[in-house]
């Protein structure tokens, strides 16, 4: 497994965002059946600023986020659960921001690494193709988050 992480905020270092990177990439990886040492995920660790021109360019909302995601191609299935990648090793780009996330680990009384955990497999499963538009979409990504979770004893972050 290849997790590719670009810091641009140093702050992420003390967090030690690499090592909850891996963690959270491999648990997910796990969890749905990938081979791990096959795909690569591309991770930007950057502040508000910077997801805020993200989210403009890419979503045309100009305002800070706490993750976006770029997926290498499109593997959604609406109502349905995608089928696992083929082909080109490369699943796509998460960037993920600061400040929104520690403001969001702290208003929801959450520890910031079990936070940017969930953020990172939300982020993941974006780029495999599942996504929250429909309350089933939703519903289907919100327990596998949960089980992933679960898996690497995290609590359920939709509780509370």
């Amino acid at each position: 497994m290849s997790v590719d992480v670009i810091l641009e905020d140093d702050r992420w270092t003390k967090l030690g965002l690499t090592a909850l990177a891996d963690r959270a990439v491999q648990a997910t990886f796990d969890h749905i059946g990938l081979k791990s040492e096959v795909w690569e995920v591309s991770l930007l660790a950057c502040d508000d600023a910077r997801i805020t021109i993200l989210n403009g360019e890419f979503r045309t909302k100009p305002q800070a986020t706490n993750v976006l995601s770029w997926p290498s191609e499109d593997r959604a299935n609406p109502g349905k659960t995608p089928e696992l990648p083929t082909g080109d090793p490369e699943l796509g780009d998460i960037a993920i921001a600061y400040e929104t996330c520690m403001a969001e680990a702290k208003t929801g009384g959450k520890s910031p690494e079990d936070h940017v955990t969930h953020l990172i497999i939300h982020g993941l499963l974006h780029l495999l193709g599942y996504d929250h538009l429909s309350d089933d979409d939703a519903h289907l990504m919100e327990s596998l988050e949960i089980a992933i979770l679960w898996k690497l004893g995290l609590p359920n972050p939709y509780e509370g």
